[in-house]
């Protein structure tokens, strides 16, 4: 094999183990996702997970931040035109029902709970949902720097409780749908509030951002 394809070969390998990690993740639950589990769903031989990646741990981790990392990818651009938060959360609900069909929100929920045990993919679990979080936190700073009340949001505060809220209701639909799809009309619901203050007259802004001003003390 010349030089130049040892790499490629390399390279090829290395994602079929992480893409057969997360088919794993998502077929058989963290309980199975072993060595040997994971060489089959990748096709490959079960010392080349050791070889390329050291532990399943460390393939686990390196497989959360490659799948996060191709999903943020493809609706980066989509959230790049977001310009209100009715329109973040339609896209949010858009998402969730793309993002289940797919088998991702399996994937999270194992991956959730395999690092409630295993400090390594905790870390790597936390780096996976950042991903998101950055992205999140790019359309709150965007929408609310237009909004009168935008003095009154941390965006970066915010951002982590979309993603926590959004990362909680897809678990909790396993359990209850119907209360899961109540939640998320009741988000949209604080959506049209925002959206009203925000069609108000200069004037009625003003009386607005004075009482929260107040309130806040």
């Amino acid at each position: 094999m010349s030089a130049a394809k040892a790499p490629a070969k390399s390279l090829e390998t290395r994602t079929k183990l992480l893409e057969g990690a997360l088919r794993t993740l998502t077929e058989q639950g963290i309980a199975k996702t072993s060595a040997r589990n994971i060489a089959a769903a990748a096709g490959v031989n079960q010392a080349l997970v050791f070889y390329h990646f050291g532990s399943v741990d460390d393939l686990l981790a390196a497989a959360c931040r490659h799948g996060t990392e191709q999903r943020v990818s493809r609706y980066r651009e989509r959230l790049s035109g977001i310009d209100s938060l009715a329109e973040l959360l339609a896209f949010g609900r858009e998402m969730h029902e793309e993002e289940r069909e797919a088998g991702h929100v399996a994937v999270l929920g194992q991956l959730l709970a395999g690092a409630q045990t295993q400090p390594r993919l905790a870390a790597a679990t936390a780096a996976g949902l950042a991903l998101w979080i950055e992205e999140i936190e790019k359309v709150l700073t965007r929408v609310l720097s237009a909004s009168p009340l935008g003095e009154f949001v941390d965006p970066v505060g915010l951002a982590r409780a979309v993603a926590a809220s959004f990362v909680g209701m897809e678990l909790y639909e396993g359990v209850d749908a119907a209360g899961t799809e109540r939640a998320l009309d009741s988000l949209e619901g604080l959506s049209l509030l925002v959206a009203a203050v925000e069609d108000l007259g200069p004037m009625a802004q003003r009386a607005v951002r004075h009482r929260l001003r107040k309130a806040r003390g």
